[in-house]
């Protein structure tokens, strides 16, 4: 039988597609609720095409981005070398959150997709509103490049071998 009153301060399930997502993403890795919120708050939700350009090669590199939904393509469009295929739930781009380099990539929709981007400017808002969330993305953000840096420095071992 059901009550008659509900506890309307219990909280339900996240249904929210943006923040299901950024909490998959390492970088918002140990965030709590109220800190993703903060997050989901600063990230810009945009649709692609198939086809579609997400950045160009030498482009200004402005942030990350999160795929909600679809599939992106990372290669160099000289040489047509695909360095990644992403799907959803899968970043890219974090490294543009530190540095202004130009991309050394390009990103490409290759179905109609749906992404988030997260800018440095988001960033450096989210700091100066709050220095502990902004460092602790910070570290995470650390951690992932290690990471990645790591994984190439195998993959370039393996392949000289």
């Amino acid at each position: 039988m059901k009550a008659i009153w509900e506890n309307i301060f219990k909280k339900g399930p996240v249904n929210d597609p943006i923040l299901h997502a950024i909490h998959q993403v390492p970088i918002f890795k140990h965030l709590n609720g109220k800190e993703l919120n903060e997050i989901s708050r600063l990230t810009h939700e945009r649709d692609y095409r198939l086809g579609e350009s997400i950045f160009k090669k030498m482009a200004p590199g402005e942030g990350m981005y999160v795929i909600i939904q679809g599939n992106v393509t990372i290669k160099d469009p000289d040489t047509g070398m695909v360095f990644a295929q992403l799907c959803s739930g899968d970043f890219f781009g974090e490294l543009a959150l530190l540095d202004e380099e130009p991309r050394s990539a390009m990103a490409e929709a290759q179905e109609p997709s749906k992404l988030i981007g997260f800018f440095r400017t988001d960033l450096l808002t989210l700091m100066h509103r709050s220095p502990e969330l902004g460092n602790k993305i910070l570290i995470n953000l650390s951690r992932v490049l290690g990471e990645r840096l790591r994984q190439t420095n195998i993959a370039l071992a393996k392949k000289s071998s």
